[in-house]
């Protein structure tokens, strides 16, 4: 049977297995063979990711003819007023095209997440940002646009999938009703039991083990 683990990508660590420079990668959390993780989140933004060697679950999370769903907490430089807000809810230009609409709103206090340290700023709000498309550093591009540059980022939830109190670093497996509830989200029958599983890949063997950092 595929496998559908849920992880907290923490801060400063890559979306892949390995690096040649040596930098933090899912490999020093992650032990199983044949995952992979569905999307991407960039090495200074955290949150949460997907991993399966489900090879169709990979494809439709990332393909935009399914527009899953996408949630971000979004901690941004200055207080965007309304307008700002309803150009980021109707679309950008972000490098000469524009952003599909998307669900914002400026949180009324800042949410409970981990501690970390931005540079210094005030004040500095949060935002809930749901997108249904996937474009290389989207968020901080358009919250850049609006003129409020993202300070942290957190993925909090992909389509029914969230967060929760999952610990940074950490990982588990999807229960039986998150597994049904991400197969209907995607088109996919909620009871399948034989996956199909992502083929022709190999990935790379690591170059010695880094102990996850504490």
């Amino acid at each position: 049977m595929a496998r559908y683990i849920l992880f907290h990508k923490p801060y400063g660590v890559l979306t892949q297995f390995t690096d040649p420079e040596g930098r933090p990668t899912l490999g020093d959390y992650i032990d199983l063979p044949g995952v992979y993780a569905a999307g991407r989140l960039d090495k200074d933004s955290e949150g949460l990711l997907l991993l399966t060697d489900d090879g169709q679950v990979l494809h439709r999370v990332t393909h935009p003819r399914w527009k899953l769903p996408k949630t971000y907490l979004v901690q941004v430089e200055g207080v965007p007023d309304e307008a700002a807000l309803q150009k980021l809810r109707e679309g950008v230009m972000v490098k000469g095209k524009r952003t599909a609409p998307a669900a914002v709103e400026r949180l009324p206090s800042p949410p409970d997440l981990p501690p970390r340290k931005v540079r210094q700023y005030h004040p500095t709000p949060w935002l809930r940002i749901t997108l249904r498309e996937g474009r290389k550093r989207q968020v901080r591009r358009m919250t850049a646009a609006v003129g409020h540059p993202t300070l942290r980022l957190v993925r909090v939830a992909i389509g029914p999938l969230q967060l929760g109190d999952l610990p940074p670093g950490a990982w588990r497996e999807l229960t039986e009703a998150e597994r049904k509830a991400l197969f209907r989200a995607l088109g996919l029958p909620p009871d399948r039991r034989s996956p199909v599983k992502k083929a022709g890949l190999r990935r790379p063997r690591r170059q010695g083990r880094r102990k996850p950092r504490k």
